[in-house]
């Protein structure tokens, strides 16, 4: 039975949405950093690990009841390719064949979303979820690409360019969400 670490990157600081978006509340009046890691743990994640940065602290607080290890990226400003390639790192020591990385801006993907694609989970595996607009996240990479992925990952591109030169499986997942990230308060609103 393979075990899947999840990663959720929250070190954002939301400058659009006007606060760190890891600290926004949801519909669900939980904060979209709780939510999220509880989305990753519901959906059969081993172990959970959220990276934080701009609001570090207050993500830290928000946390402190919930079973997920906390990783700050010292780089968190030079963007999600280093959150991602801090959580990659972090998780390198960690039984686990598979990570699933999430983001903290898609409030409407929940375990469902989590679940199949852990399916698929393999230490080769590079998969991830698809939505009516195209791919998107979570993304499921097997262990086998976590030191190449970690080493590429800067700037905003994460592990882009990497899943553009190797095989990915897009994974259906438009009938349990729409997997667009929110990047502003109208946003949330439908507007």
């Amino acid at each position: 039975m393979t075990q899947t670490i999840g990663v959720l990157l929250a070190a954002g600081a939301g400058i659009r949405m006007g606060q760190p978006k890891a600290t926004v509340l949801g519909s669900n009046g939980l904060p979209w950093v709780v939510s999220s890691a509880r989305t990753l743990t519901a959906g059969g994640c081993a172990e959970t690990v959220v990276v934080v940065g701009a609001a570090a602290d207050e993500a830290r607080e928000l946390l402190a009841d919930e079973p997920v290890t906390i990783v700050e990226s010292a780089c968190w400003n030079d963007g999600m390719g280093s959150s991602l390639s801090a959580g990659l790192t972090a998780i390198e020591s960690l039984r686990g064949d598979a990570v699933l990385i999430h983001l903290v801006d898609l409030p409407d993907v929940g375990p469902d979303v989590v679940r199949r694609l852990l399916d698929l989970s393999a230490p080769d595996v590079l998969a991830r979820a698809s939505y009516g607009h195209g791919p998107g996240h979570p993304v499921l990479i097997g262990r086998e690409h976590w030191r190449a992925i970690a080493g590429e990952a800067t700037g905003d591109s994460g592990a882009r360019r990497y899943l553009q030169r190797h095989s990915v499986l897009d994974v259906d997942c438009s009938d349990l969400a729409a997997g667009v990230d929110v990047d502003e308060v109208r946003s949330m609103l439908g507007k």
